[in-house]
């Protein structure tokens, strides 16, 4: 009888490959139907609420220990003001990432999709039938959605080779990142909590999907 054996090993990035971990912002403040949001380059663009910020408190904790990089943000203020306490213990500055910012709304920017959302408009349930933000008028399109998140993607993974990266990001777009790495329909990971950390691995064309809406760190922080 052979005394070889062959055991199962645990996931070794490939050499090269880069460690992304996908932060999903703090909570955000609540929408007023009389107070839209105020607009980034036609972006709704509010700042953390409260909880929000004991969110991000909690993910400096989480990370502050690992290696990290380099820390990347998107334009909008809810990313940056996230990231702030990991960025304060670490000592570093971000980058900023514009290829990454939330799925452009259309005419449900600066709160609206949310209004939508809580009162079951009808365009959002056919917004989740077929998977498509352009449901919504004026919303960014599909592929061009697509493209823009490869490519940000992409550039980071080329910048930080053998390298862990903290991207802070939005729902929409951990949710498109998934998708691309898994192959699933658009919205199959559209419900990252806010805070959340997901991860992806990239070498090349690979992606691989290493973890999805990790909320450990959040235990014990009211929720909504």
């Amino acid at each position: 009888m052979s005394s070889v054996e062959y055991r199962q090993v645990s996931f070794t990035p490939p050499p090269g490959a880069t460690d992304i971990l996908l932060v999903r912002h703090g909570e955000s403040a609540p929408a007023r139907p009389d107070q839209p949001f105020p607009l980034l380059d036609g972006q709704g663009d509010p700042e953390l609420a409260e909880t929000g910020r004991v969110q991000a408190e909690r993910v400096a904790q989480r990370l502050a220990d690992e290696r990290i990089d380099a820390v990347y943000v998107t334009p909008l203020r809810r990313t940056a003001q996230t990231a702030a306490p990991l960025l304060a213990e670490l000592g570093i500055e971000p980058v900023v990432e514009p290829d990454l910012r939330e799925v452009h709304l259309g005419e449900w920017e600066g709160g609206v999709y949310r209004q939508k959302l809580a009162e079951g408009d009808p365009l959002v349930k056919q917004l989740l039938a077929e998977q498509r933000w352009d449901v919504i008028p004026g919303a960014e399109d599909p592929e061009l959605l697509r493209e823009r998140v490869t490519k940000a993607i992409g550039r980071i993974a080329a910048d930080h080779p053998d390298q862990r990266v903290a991207v802070f990001t939005h729902g929409g777009i951990i949710g498109e990142v998934l998708a691309l790495a898994s192959g699933s329909r658009p919205f199959s990971f559209l419900s990252a909590d806010n805070g959340s950390i997901s991860q992806v691995v990239v070498t090349g064309s690979n992606w691989f999907v290493r973890r999805f809406n990790d909320t450990a760190h959040l235990a014990g922080i009211p929720t909504g």
